[in-house]
Parts: structure tokens; sequence; C-alpha cells
């Protein structure tokens, strides 16, 4: 690098605290945390159904917590 040119990534490395960091992330991609807080919410709310799940068999109950829960991710990456 030359004398007169500055750092390509220079406000990256201003940014040295980890919340600043991801402060600036989700603004880059806001669809990720919406992503994120909609995975926690549908295994929130598996978990809660858990207890009443009825004849449902457990595994059959976790797979279909995890196919919404990847389901709720994927379509918040692809709308973004």
């Amino acid at each position: 690098m030359s004398r007169g040119q500055e750092p390509i990534y220079s406000e990256y490395e201003t940014d040295s605290s980890q919340s600043s960091k991801l402060i600036r992330k989700f603004k880059e991609t806001p669809f990720v945390p919406i992503g994120m807080a909609g995975f926690v919410a549908v295994v929130g709310y598996g978990l809660y159904k858990l207890k009443h799940r009825g004849n449902l068999k457990l595994s059959l109950h976790l797979i279909h917590m995890r196919v919404a829960a990847q389901g709720f991710v994927v379509g918040a990456i692809t709308c973004g």
C-alpha cells in the first residue's frame, strides 16, 4: 500500500466493539435478525405445545418444529 492511500477497510477497523459491529450488520441485512427472532418464536411455541401434543410422537413433533423454524428463517432471508 502506498503512503498516499487510506486503508480500504478504515470504517471496519474503527468499529472495535462487538455491539457496534452487530448493529452495523443488522442495518446491512435487516431480515437476518427477523429470521432469528422468528426461529426463536417457533421453537418457543413448539416447546410450549410439547406438553399438549396428545398422541403425537415426540420425534414427529420435533421434526415438525424443526421444519417450521427452518422455513421461517429461509423465508425471511429469501424476502430480504
